[in-house]
């Protein structure tokens, strides 16, 4: 039986990529979890894995071509298998229009379990979607110039930064068949007049389009305002004993570990504690249905911000499984590494899926805290403001402690303010008495 290789989702904005390389031919064979091909979306280019081993039976999609996330993009098989009626499609064969296909049905809404204490039954895993025929692949074919392709990721940096078709024309590509790659196009800008600095200041207003990475970032953001019921609740927390702590630690820690000792694993811990303390915070709400699905795992996403090229930030959340079970060198470990290849655009198509709730960190450009907006479909998000010095009382005296602002966005269609208030002060709880769990 065949398995299909599918566009994933890489982050929760993104709706469509496009196939730069396939990186084996048709009758190839390949190993599960193989690099078979590279994408391009406006975040990033990524290589996918195979999601089985055997032999790759046939291609679907072009290279060159965009589709939509979802879209089958090849067929797997076992060896000697053949795929009845298919004609395997050299990558480059002319690019053929095909009528639009309708969009997949939605995926019926997870259905409530009954909850027994002192934790929820596991729930069941979705089924695998179901094929899709390969006459109803829809693709477009992306902006080219000269005959030349460009990935959408390569487009949005040379739209950034005012580099002409004729300009783009005469970069070298380094990439398969002479494609233009991010490197390239970076490599361009640093030798280029002015090099890559930012444009000077304006002087008149001017209109520029947005690009299609912050129109869907926009309806995603919107979309989540206007399915939550958005609450806010702020607590300030005392960081000493965790920065001193830190301090004593970070150094013997890089040593024996070879990771950093960020503040990171420490909040993603104490909240992941708190999930499992406070189960209807680590859920997911459908009212339309009269449904709450209570998660049996406990999986937090950590926002990451991605560079690009021309000083602005995509993000991306890749996400942490069963937090709530791992010590703190390994989730140190995973932060590092997901965070690492999060702004490097080299995230696996499941990393940024699956989470249960969020934490973003603010304060790592040095605000004092904000209000985030709840990823969906999870019910709330944790911000975290910057670390600093800031007079206290403590035994009736004035004394200078390390504090940071906690931000908790709540869904108050589930989560009403005492639970919100009292979820929250479990996190500071845990952050201040670290001690009482921390293992490493």
């Amino acid at each position: 039986m065949a398995t299909q290789v599918v566009m994933p989702q890489m982050g929760e904005s993104i709706a469509e990529g496009t196939i730069t390389k396939w990186l084996k031919k048709p009758g190839e064979r390949v190993d599960k979890d193989e690099a078979l091909l590279e994408i391009s979306t406006d975040k990033v280019d990524t290589e996918i894995p195979s999601p089985a081993a055997g032999v790759l039976g046939q291609i679907l999609v072009e290279e060159g071509r965009t589709v939509e996330v979802g879209t089958a993009l090849a067929l797997i098989v076992a060896e000697g298998e053949k795929v009845e009626g298919a004609v395997a499609a050299a990558p480059s064969a002319p690019a053929k229009a095909a009528a639009p296909a309708p969009k997949p049905a939605p995926k019926p809404a997870p259905v409530a379990r009954p909850v027994a204490p002192p934790a929820p039954p596991p729930l069941p895993r979705p089924a695998a979607p179901a094929p899709v025929p390969v006459a109803a692949v829809a693709t477009k074919v992306p902006r080219t110039a000269n005959g030349r392709f460009y990935s959408p990721l390569v487009r949005s940096i040379a739209e950034a930064h005012a580099v002409s078709e004729p300009e783009l024309a005469a970069i070298a590509g380094s990439g398969a068949q002479g494609r233009v790659t991010k490197d390239d196009v970076l490599a361009y800008l640093a030798k280029r007049p002015g090099g890559a600095a930012a444009p000077a200041r304006l002087a008149a207003d001017q209109v520029v389009p947005m690009d299609r990475m912050r129109g869907l970032i926009a309806q995603h953001m919107v979309h989540s305002i206007h399915t939550s019921a958005h609450v806010f609740i702020m607590t300030e927390c005392d960081m000493t004993g965790i920065v001193e702590f830190r301090e004593r630690a970070k150094g013997p820690f890089e040593e024996r570990t070879g990771e950093k000792l960020t503040y990171t694993p420490f909040l993603l811990k104490a909240s992941a504690l708190a999930l499992r303390d406070f189960p209807y915070v680590n859920a997911q709400v459908n009212p339309e249905a009269g449904e709450i699905t209570l998660k049996a795992d406990v999986n937090v996403g950590m926002a990451v911000a991605v560079p690009h090229a021309d000083g602005t930030y995509g993000l991306i959340v890749p996400v942490i499984r069963n937090a709530d079970a791992l010590p703190l060198t390994e989730l140190a470990r995973q932060a590092n590494d997901l965070a690492r290849r999060g702004r490097e655009g080299k995230l696996k198509p499941d990393e940024p899926q699956g989470g249960t709730f969020t934490v973003t960190n603010m304060g790592v450009f040095g605000s004092y805290g904000g209000l985030p907006i709840i990823n969906q479909p999870q019910v709330a998000i944790l911000g975290v403001g910057a670390i600093e010095k800031r007079p206290a009382v403590v035994d009736d005296e004035i004394v200078i402690r390390h504090k940071v602002f906690l931000s908790v966005g709540i869904d108050h269609r589930l989560v009403d303010g005492a639970l919100g208030g009292q979820f929250l002060e479990r996190i500071r709880h845990y952050l201040e008495k670290f001690e009482t769990w921390i293992l490493f």
